[in-house]
């Protein structure tokens, strides 16, 4: 079964992230339970991984927090948007943290229907690249005919 993957990257320190994580993570279950009922019917399964960021990690990136990638493809190259960066605060300290801008619209928090859209985009893709190998390409199938490789 072909897999769909959703990873998710943010800073946690003792046990607490900041609000705008927070969100992001309330938006990604959403989304995820979504997709995945969207995609069970074409055979594909949904993984879902989330990544602590350790504070050292963030200090030295912290752009890096509340990254999300599909199919290891970070968020913003689905939906064609932008990063940039904005004060955060509770554990972030005085750092600036992640945005995504989509259309003119800055996003602290990544909203649900922004991950659904990626996650489609993806699976898209996924089906594309699949439709466009020949049976030559899959070494488990046999082809069907002589004509085939």
């Amino acid at each position: 079964m072909d897999k769909l993957e959703i990873s998710w990257q943010r800073l946690v320190y003792d046990d607490e992230t900041c609000p705008r994580c927070g969100g992001t993570e309330e938006n990604l279950k959403k989304a995820v339970s979504k997709l995945k009922s969207s995609i069970q019917p074409l055979g594909l399964e949904l993984v879902f991984n989330k990544k602590v960021l350790s504070v050292k990690e963030f200090k030295e990136s912290p752009l890096e927090s509340n990254m999300i990638f599909i199919n290891d493809k970070p968020l913003e190259y689905w939906i064609s948007g932008k990063v940039g960066k904005s004060e955060c605060c509770d554990v972030c300290g005085p750092n600036d943290c992640r945005t995504i801008t989509v259309d003119g619209e800055t996003y602290e928090e990544i909203p649900s229907e922004l991950i659904i859209k990626a996650g489609l985009m993806a699976v898209s893709e996924m089906i594309a690249n699949k439709e466009s190998r020949s049976c030559c390409d899959d070494k488990s199938s046999s082809p069907v005919n002589s004509s085939c490789c």
